[in-house]
């Protein structure tokens, strides 16, 4: 694609590091002014900066209504409209099933996760509504198909996918598009700390290669560029889609 999103104004929230800083990159290729919005205001500087064609940090916490609000109000004044919200910011948790889960770290999960995006929503609905504007959630794969020792995190991405649906049924009215995006295993900063970290990381990361039909872990880009169609207008009549970006991790899942 080659200016896909020309004049877009994207909100990105979770922009600075990771998935969210692939696609901050990728939509400001495409033509697109990315707002970053991260906790990490000095990552998420470098990410705007790096991207270029006008986009710009914004700090904020997810989880903090009135931060959400305030950030919007201030993008709108910035760019005087607003095209679509990508709901990107997330965390992964315990790793442990539910019994062992403490309330405070399943009340995290939830409000970083998923009542996230009410508050994106909440508050960027009316500048959607007059730009017919798209939102898509970042999801993943294991709210598709479980995941062992992690039943806080399986049940926030179950619940995205779940509200995605719910929310493209009652915006389609007022021409919104709302998607998710469902990767599987991607190397990430993150991921790739914790691989190096365990006893034997050559195995570790054997063993994600093997999760894919294709025989390989990718990086973010293949994130990005998924997520790049999902907000052109190349998908115009995609809306309530959950798209695996996953190499086929679900046909099969061994682990």
């Amino acid at each position: 694609m080659n200016n896909s999103l020309s004049n877009k104004v994207i909100l990105l929230t979770g922009g600075a590091t990771g998935i969210g800083r692939e696609c901050a990159l990728a939509y400001a290729r495409e033509g697109a002014a990315v707002a970053v919005l991260d906790r990490n205001l000095e990552d998420a500087r470098k990410t705007a900066d790096e991207a270029g064609h006008d986009s710009f940090a914004i700090q904020a916490d997810v989880s903090d209504g009135p931060a959400i609000e305030a950030a919007i109000k201030t993008l709108l004044d910035k760019c005087g409209k607003l095209d679509a919200i990508h709901n990107n910011a997330g965390i992964v948790g315990p790793s442990r099933p539910l019994h062992e889960t403490s309330e405070a770290e399943w009340d995290e999960l939830q409000n970083i996760n998923l009542k996230s995006v009410y508050w994106t929503t909440k508050f960027g609905f009316e500048a959607l509504v007059a730009s017919k504007g798209t939102i898509l959630n970042t999801a993943s794969m294991v709210g598709v198909i479980g995941q062992q020792d992690h039943a806080a995190y399986v049940a926030t991405k179950g619940g995205m996918i779940a509200l995605t649906k719910a929310m493209a049924a009652d915006y389609g009215k007022h021409g919104i598009r709302v998607n998710a995006i469902c990767p599987a295993i991607v190397w990430t900063p993150m991921l790739e700390r914790w691989a190096d970290a365990q006893s034997d990381p050559n195995a570790t990361r054997r063993l994600f290669d093997e999760m894919s039909l294709l025989g390989y872990t990718p990086h973010g880009d293949v994130i990005s560029d998924a997520a790049v169609f999902l907000l052109s207008d190349q998908s115009r009549f995609i809306t309530g889609c959950i798209l695996p970006v996953s190499g086929g991790a679900e046909i099969g899942y061994k682990r």
